[in-house]
């Protein structure tokens, strides 16, 4: 199983979005992670400085993790990719059409995914897919 660390993470993520504004090639997920990123602004200055890899981004100081962040839109990809957890792919497709936007409808999986992690933490057990993929589709019928 891929377990990279903090640093082989926000590595890739720079490292992506480099040879992404250096018109090199990419790797399928550096694409992909080159894309997230692109619809993220608000977080270029942090992946265009090596130095970010040693950088904290505590919740208590008001700030969000943008790898984490992007992270999660990698993961949710993924997910869409293979449709695992079984109907995630149908339920985001739904959010999409009725949020009338693709990046919209992303950021309220990637709320249920972390809704989802956070229960299996505190349960000490599996995160629940059918959980999930019930948070989007409820998510998706309030808009």
């Amino acid at each position: 199983m891929f377990n990279p660390s903090r640093d082989q993470v926000r590595s890739f993520f720079i490292e992506a979005w480099r040879k992404h504004r250096a018109h090199e090639v990419l790797t399928p997920l550096e694409a992909i992670a080159a894309d997230v990123i692109g619809l993220h602004p608000e977080y270029h200055a942090v992946v265009e400085d090596p130095d970010a890899i040693d950088r904290d981004f505590s919740p208590d100081d008001g700030q969000l993790n943008p790898f984490l962040h992007l992270s999660l839109h990698l993961a949710i990809e993924e997910q869409l990719s293979i449709d695992q957890p079984p109907g995630i792919r149908a339920a985001f497709n739904s959010a999409c059409e009725k949020r009338g936007s693709r990046h919209d409808a992303m950021h309220d999986a990637l709320e249920c995914l972390g809704e989802t992690l956070f229960d299996a933490q505190r349960r000490g057990g599996q995160p629940d897919g059918a959980a999930y993929v019930g948070c989007v589709l409820r998510r998706a019928e309030r808009h």
